[in-house]
């Protein structure tokens, strides 16, 4: 809540004056003692990687990688099981769940599967880390909670990528996208399945995840979530979703993870 100081005596008697400071400072502080709870009641903490961690496609972007998936369904004669929708998206999940949806477990879609993984290693090398994630990682891991990606991504590019950054030791545990479309988030398998492998307790894990996906797939797996938006459209996104809790940089968890300390 918003406290606004009384006008002088030039207002009317009810006339509330709002200035910039009063806008900004008790909701950043609510906001900033929230983050702290959130984090200092997480001894696990289950990361999506495209998003929080990096920007994959950066170097080679997911809508370049969507319209050659495109292109090789229509090359392979299957165009037609693509909408509209999922032929113009821009990101290749579309498109690929579209077709599992239209011929679930058909070679066609262990092709494509494969066909996305090789493309989603060979955008690892110009990947973008994300603003204050390596240093998050590293300080909140040194601290004793543990680690593990969540991913739609493929688990070998995951790998490849915190490998890059000489992180693999902070993520012992990395779950991704298999031959089983249907087991992509929203669907909680990939969190699930890191809970059991850390000895995880639900009420005390955390989920940081950049989509309307994440969310639901914490909410299904009974974990806490905090979502990452890098821009105002992520945010919305994520706060039309139900997201309570939003971040616009890694910087704010890192700043209470160290004031904690």
């Amino acid at each position: 809540m918003v406290r606004r100081p009384l006008g002088n005596h030039h207002d009317g008697p009810d006339t509330l004056l709002v200035t910039p400071e009063t806008t900004h400072t008790e909701p950043v502080t609510a906001e900033t003692a929230r983050l702290a709870s959130l984090v200092a009641s997480a001894r696990y903490v289950l990361w999506d990687m495209d998003g929080p961690i990096c920007r994959l496609f950066a170097g080679y972007p997911a809508h370049q990688i969507a319209g050659e998936l495109v292109a090789k369904i229509d090359q392979l004669g299957m165009g037609r099981l693509l909408t509209e929708q999922e032929r113009s998206g821009n990101d290749p999940h579309d498109a690929l769940r579209g077709v599992h949806e239209r011929r679930p477990g058909s070679d066609l879609v262990l092709e494509l599967e494969e066909w996305l993984t090789k493309r989603e290693l060979e955008a690892v090398s110009k990947a973008m880390p994300t603003p204050y994630a390596d240093p998050l990682i590293r300080t909140w891991s040194s601290s004793g909670v543990r680690f593990a990606i969540t991913t739609n991504n493929a688990a070998v590019a995951a790998a490849a990528y915190v490998e890059s950054r000489q992180l693999t030791d902070c993520f012992p545990y990395v779950y991704g996208r298999t031959s089983n479309l249907d087991l992509m988030k929203p669907n909680p398998h990939c969190l699930e399945e890191a809970i059991k492998a850390m000895g995880a307790v639900p009420s005390a894990t955390l989920m940081i995840g950049d989509a309307a996906t994440d969310l639901q797939a914490a909410q299904r797996a009974g974990v806490s979530f905090l979502g990452y938006a890098r821009n105002e459209g992520k945010e919305r996104d994520l706060r039309e979703a139900g997201a309570g809790d939003v971040v616009r940089s890694m910087e704010q968890v890192l700043t209470v993870l160290r004031a904690a300390s």
